[in-house]
């Protein structure tokens, strides 16, 4: 191995003027990359001009100082080349002057090849396409990262510059969105998961006959007391989206976002019908208002989705699902073009029998899809014996068109599921190491922190460097500093 020096060593300094006069003609140069030594070819070298390596070619009788800008340290009498750098890696990117494409090997950090192809002056367009798509991957989950690291960083900042109302308003978003950050969130986030689930069974308590009463007009109506529990419910829900709808940083993002929608859809058909109900009393021409009330109250049933909000796993399913619209997609082609065609063979195969329960084409497709989907209510079945044969080849079809795309489903999902493991892990890990180095600079020199906030950022990320290094978060100094006040 070789002890590489930061800049030319002033032998060699001196070396390189003596040697200045040395034949230009000279094509070959030897690079030691981390203690492997190869002999390249300057012709080779020179199909791409702009490339670190040609310019060594075609620079090697410069000044010392030319060549110190482009190697680490240089041997004059060998006419070799040093350069601290990963030499797994080169040996990937030298193939470019041989084949005109470069191929990663499986374990090398994408986000690090790519900082020695720069290191190299070798355009990133060169790389073959599918590590193209190993890069492209690897940058999402960086992004990711840097999110989650900003969103942590953000929560934690102080900025004395905010306002009072501003500092209560994140202090409420923290309460009502993020469970984590305090215990009176994790208590707030309970209250509301149990008032979900009491007002779900109230719900359905008040569809059985034993516990309904008659009202003055004969009408069977819910008890009063299972009405007092929702109107307590509601009352929960009604004040939860206020406080979050007043203390949301975006207030238009938060009213269109799915979840948030269905929190709405939850407690909007309570007060309809508390409307409805007045108006109906007060005005004669409304002589519908009960079934609309019926309709409305049915849509009680999407607060079952806001136990979605509170529930990761319910949250990971869903953009697993979300990552499985092709296989979901190609499920349901299965399914339709088999639906098809069997219903329309087991009602030309039964038209012969005089008690045929296949009336038409379109009522046969009721048949098909219980039977292809293994339910078989028995309702409508097959007399002949052709329509029996066709019957089980739809079921065994039906059988293997639902099995295919389950699998790739399933791995979306752990695939999914892991990754998001790995990602607040990796999340975790970067934000203790710069907070680790905030704490050091800090206690060395709060002055100096504070008065040169971009140099305190650049030192933390030198030290949180990594395999999880994140450039991205390079222009979030702000909140590095900040940081380092709290945690003083």
């Amino acid at each position: 191995m070789y002890v590489f020096s930061p800049r030319l060593s002033s032998s060699n300094q001196k070396s390189l003027r003596h040697n200045g006069s040395s034949s230009s003609d000279e094509k070959e140069i030897a690079v030691n990359i981390g203690g492997v030594r190869l002999v390249l070819c300057g012709d080779i070298l020179n199909r791409y001009p702009d490339s670190r390596l040609a310019e060594l070619v075609n620079g090697s009788t410069r000044s010392f100082d030319v060549i110190s800008s482009l190697c680490d340290d240089y041997d004059p009498g060998k006419r070799e080349f040093y350069f601290d750098r990963d030499p797994d890696s080169f040996k990937c990117i030298v193939e470019v002057y041989y084949f005109g494409e470069i191929h990663m090997k499986r374990g090398i950090c994408p986000i690090c090849f790519i900082k020695e192809m720069e290191f190299w002056k070798i355009d990133l367009s060169y790389l073959d396409e599918c590590c193209k798509s190993n890069l492209t991957e690897k940058e999402e989950e960086l992004a990711e990262i840097a999110d989650k690291v900003k969103v942590i960083l953000d929560d934690l900042a102080c900025d004395p510059n905010v306002s009072r109302t501003e500092r209560w308003q994140k202090f409420l978003w923290k309460l009502m969105e993020k469970p984590e950050s305090s215990l009176p969130a994790r208590v707030i986030a309970v209250v509301s998961f149990l008032f979900i689930l009491v007002s779900s069974v109230v719900m359905c308590l008040g569809t059985i006959p034993e516990l309904q009463v008659e009202n003055s007009e004969g009408n069977r109506v819910e008890h009063p007391t299972l009405d007092a529990i929702e109107t307590a419910c509601i009352g929960w829900f009604t004040v939860e989206y206020v406080l979050r709808l007043a203390s949301s940083p975006n207030k238009v993002r938060f009213a269109l976002s799915f979840m948030n929608m269905i929190d709405f859809l939850a407690i909007l058909p309570f007060y309809v019908v508390l409307v409805l109900t007045y108006l109906g009393t007060t005005m004669l021409e409304l002589v519908n208002v009960q079934q609309a009330v019926q309709a409305l109250r049915i849509m009680r049933i999407a607060r079952i989705f806001k136990l979605a909000r509170h529930s990761s796993g319910l949250q990971t399913l869903t953009y697993a699902l979300k990552r499985s619209f092709k296989e979901l997609g190609l499920l349901l082609m299965y399914m339709g073009v088999g639906i098809f065609v069997f219903s329309a063979l087991g009602y030309t195969m039964e038209q012969s029998h005089p008690e045929t329960l296949f009336r038409s084409i379109p009522q046969s497709f009721w048949w098909a899809i219980i039977t292809m989907t293994t339910v078989g209510y028995g309702d409508i079945y097959p007399k002949t014996t052709l329509g029996r044969c066709n019957a089980a080849i739809s079921f065994l079809c039906g059988v293997i068109a639902i099995a295919l795309p389950i699998h790739p489903i399933i791995n979306n999902f752990v695939i999914y599921y892991n990754k998001q493991k790995v990602l607040e892990t990796a999340a975790k890990h970067e934000l203790e190491l710069m907070e680790l180095r905030a704490l050091e600079l800090a206690v060395k020199s709060s002055s100096r922190r504070c008065d040169a906030p971009g140099n305190t950022w650049e030192g933390a990320m030198r030290a949180s460097r990594s395999d999880t290094y994140i450039p991205l978060l390079l222009g979030f100094h702000e909140s590095l500093c900040y940081y380092g006040h709290c945690a003083l």
